[in-house]
């Protein structure tokens, strides 16, 4: 991809999947650097959520972290990390950011363990605050860095965080809130969301230079496929001029 790097068309991609006036619960990495370019270029109203208690920042510097004194710069309340989780269990944030080292077709995500759970092949970071993101925000975006094989599993090793579960009706039998689940997913080969009926993840857009035949080989369970597959759109100059120059002039992480 030449002219930007892989993290830029990611960032610039899941950006352009915010909307004005919404809130977005928003975690180190690529969802800050896409949330400041939201703000930046289509979304000036987005309240950005950080889990340490940081509510509608500025963005106007990048924190390094969800607990960096910037997240709370111009913002419109700091409080704490049980006020954002009740936030969430009260309906009132649309979008959430997640990433794991496995997902499966419902989009449960683990980043708990490989292998059993004792004794482990590997041990992962474990929930954070991802299970309260996944269970509790209407729509999660969920970005994967790499599609291949290990990570997109036909079943998850462990359930860190839920995505539909099991399939239609799970997650509601388990007690989580109606309407609520993955939303998107992000990879450096396509875009992904999920079928309404089903709720197994469906390819809906490629990047360019990629192949339908690539992201299914690269997909270690039956990836639903829509009618109508599109292109994303490559970062445009200005996005690429703004995260380099004042979002993330230092290069942090892009």
């Amino acid at each position: 991809m030449a002219g930007y790097n892989e993290t830029e068309f990611l960032i610039c991609l899941a950006s352009k999947l915010m909307e004005d006036k919404t809130t977005a619960f928003v975690g180190t990495g690529i969802p800050m650097l896409a949330a400041a370019l939201a703000k930046r270029l289509h979304a000036p109203e987005l309240v950005s959520i950080f889990e340490f208690g940081g509510t509608g920042a500025s963005l106007e510097e990048l924190p390094l972290g969800v607990g960096d004194s910037r997240t709370f710069h111009k913002a419109v309340a700091a409080s704490g990390i049980c006020d954002m989780m009740e936030t969430a269990q009260r309906g009132f944030i649309e979008y959430g950011f997640l990433g794991g080292a496995q997902i499966d077709a419902y989009g449960n995500l683990n980043t708990t363990v490989i292998g059993k759970y004792w004794p482990p092949k590997v041990r992962l970071p474990g929930s954070g605050g991802a299970n309260d993101v996944g269970s509790h925000c209407w729509r999660t975006i969920i970005i994967m860095r790499q599609h291949d094989v290990k990570r997109f599993v036909p079943e998850v090793d462990f359930v860190t965080t839920p995505g539909y579960l099991s399939g239609p009706g799970a997650r509601e039998a388990a007690g989580l809130p109606p309407g609520t689940g993955p939303y998107r997913v992000v990879t450096n080969l396509a875009l992904m969301d999920f079928e309404p009926e089903s709720k197994r993840m469906r390819l809906i857009a490629v990047h360019p230079g990629v192949t339908k035949e690539q992201v299914i080989e690269g997909t270690g369970f039956e990836l639903l496929v829509a009618d109508k597959v599109g292109t994303n759109p490559e970062p445009t100059e200005q996005e690429l001029k703004l995260l380099r120059e004042e979002i993330d002039p230092e290069g942090y992480y892009i």
